[in-house]
């Protein structure tokens, strides 16, 4: 299903609000990692070397179900949606926000808890703004963390 590269790992992307799928790119290629940019039909997006879209149905849900049915132990999940994440822990994936933070089963149940109570408030009629526009520090940042996953992983293979 997924493209050849590195045995058992795959860069997976929930792309339909991903904001860095360049940084994403350029850091697969240092690696020759490919990567798997999912998305819905509502959201054009570019393959290019080493990335592979996957396009589904734009129904609730369907590229993170995608996602969660097609990913491997090993494989590196990119999202910010937490629900997505827990599936991809429970998977033994290694997952990462596109703001570089790292998804850990130990903070999982707290993060989890939270959006339940933010979807509380909004079904109330309470709405926040959202969150802030990604700047290019978070950019950068997210490329670092990324880039440093990747190493260790590499390392450890090689090892």
């Amino acid at each position: 299903m997924f493209m050849e590269g590195t045995p058992g790992r795959t860069i997976v992307v929930d792309g339909d609000a991903c904001p860095v799928k360049k940084e994403i790119a350029a850091a697969a290629r240092m690696f020759n990692i490919p990567v798997i940019m999912v998305s819905s039909f509502n959201h054009v997006l570019k393959a290019e070397d080493g990335v592979t879209v996957v396009q589904v149905d734009s129904s609730d849900q369907s590229a993170d179900l995608y996602i969660a049915n097609h990913i491997t132990p090993g494989d590196i999940v990119l999202t910010q949606d937490y629900g997505l994440a827990a599936l991809a822990l429970g998977k033994r994936c290694n997952v990462l926000s596109f703001r570089g933070q790292s998804y850990q089963d130990t903070t999982m149940d707290f993060m989890l808890e939270g959006r339940h109570a933010r979807a509380v408030e909004r079904r109330r009629g309470h709405y926040s703004k959202g969150p802030k526009a990604i700047t290019a520090e978070e950019k950068i940042f997210f490329q670092h963390k990324l880039t440093k996953l990747l190493t260790v992983l590499q390392e450890n293979v090689q090892r």
